[in-house]
């Protein structure tokens, strides 16, 4: 089945779609999965340019706590099944602002608003699609800092950051949020989880921000697993996204673009 990727949201905006610091994506496969809403309800807006009704969604997908991601939470209508991991509703803020980085909505708030299923394991959506949970942090050149803490200035790793994997006939499609568990672990985890070692593409944010050491040995990794293609979106830099669009020929994605797999 024909795996279809709507960018609903993303840092830059395509024709006739708006953008705002955010990430949204509607995933049409075997099942309708929103991974994403974004930091505040123009992701409803841009569906409904692309026809698309985030009502209908089988699955609402948060790939973690952080408010460009689950702002948007708050502007669906009630009785749609959240999956996330458990860690989304930390109080959590920024190190070098002090700003407070978590989303909006309380646990027992979105206990009222939706049927949640929060898993640190794996959860199989349909046949087709995984969402991921808790990402095995094993390569030792990716999330080895964080600019975050939690309200008692601990560190905050973001171990609820996951994504979802997708299944094809030729191979996986890995849709990402952010990559903070680190890009490469989360594909590694990907492909064990399915036991499909094919890696079709790569889709998302990256979570890499410099040409540096890291940058060079995601690319390594990424040539190693055989990857076909990876195209960057939100948390990526234009450095980066430049180094991948020259690689992969992919260009950075944009609100209103549309992917096929």
């Amino acid at each position: 089945m024909t795996v279809k990727i709507s960018v609903l949201v993303d840092n830059i905006a395509g024709r006739s779609f708006k953008a705002e610091h955010g990430l949204s994506y509607f995933i049409s496969a075997d099942k309708d999965v929103l991974l994403d809403t974004g930091s505040s309800n123009l992701f409803l807006q841009n569906a409904a340019k692309l026809g698309i009704d985030v009502a209908k969604s089988d699955y609402v997908v948060l790939s973690h706590g952080h408010w460009d991601h689950g702002n948007g939470l708050v502007h669906l209508p009630s009785g749609l099944l959240l999956v996330a991991h458990p860690d989304i509703f930390a109080s959590r803020i920024s190190k070098r602002s002090g700003n407070p980085v978590g989303i909006p909505i309380t646990r027992s708030e979105a206990a009222q608003k939706f049927n949640m299923r929060l898993s640190v394991e794996p959860v199989w959506l349909s046949e087709q699609m995984v969402f991921l949970g808790e990402i095995p942090r094993l390569n030792n050149f990716e999330s080895q800092t964080t600019d975050f803490a939690y309200t008692d200035m601990s560190p905050d790793f973001i171990p609820d950051d996951t994504a979802i994997a997708i299944k094809t006939p030729k191979g996986l499609v890995v849709v990402t949020g952010c990559s903070h568990a680190g890009i490469c672990n989360i594909v590694d985890y990907a492909i064990r989880v399915t036991g499909q070692r094919s890696v079709r593409a790569v889709v998302g944010g990256l979570h890499l921000d410099k040409v540096d050491e890291q940058y060079y040995k995601t690319i390594e990794h990424m040539e190693e697993l055989g990857v076909q293609e990876v195209v960057p979106s939100h948390c990526t830099s234009f450095e980066v996204s430049a180094q991948f669009f020259a690689k992969y020929g992919k260009q950075p994605l944009k609100s209103g673009f549309v992917l096929c797999y």
